[in-house]
């Protein structure tokens, strides 16, 4: 099931040339990398997964922030860390993604984290895009 957008808030916009052994430029020249597929180690270059980590990674700490606020927890220091597995599957592709989140917020109890872990999931737009497509899975530290 897709959703419409009823507002565009941001258009993000990023060109690639080469694929995964070329190079991807924003339109405000604020990222331009060069790319090299995942297990090949090129100095200087990242890879399309590590790209989408670091924009889950952040998107979800807002997310977070957000939910925690509400729950009147500070979640300011919260360290998100995510990581994006490539691998093969048995799909028409052979390729497919999975993400595992993991999570420490200081002063605040694993099992009240992993209850605000779930609400910011509901409301990341990454988790919302990636929901019933791959595993996710969160984990509070």
């Amino acid at each position: 099931m897709t959703t419409e957008l009823n507002k565009v808030l941001y258009t993000a916009k990023a060109n690639a040339v080469g694929g995964r052994s070329g190079t991807v430029v924003t339109d405000d020249g604020r990222l331009d990398v060069q790319l090299a597929p995942p297990r090949k180690k090129t100095p200087g270059a990242t890879n399309p997964e590590q790209l989408f980590a670091a924009g889950f990674a952040a998107c979800f700490t807002s997310a977070l922030a957000e939910v925690a606020a509400e729950h009147g927890v500070d979640a300011s220091q919260a360290e998100v860390s995510c990581e994006v597995d490539l691998g093969t599957t048995s799909t028409p592709g052979g390729y497919g993604l999975g993400v595992r989140i993991e999570v420490a917020v200081p002063g605040v109890p694993a099992e009240k984290l992993q209850d605000l872990l779930h609400a910011a999931d509901a409301t990341c737009p990454y988790s919302e895009a990636v929901r019933g497509n791959i595993p996710v899975v969160l984990k509070a530290r």
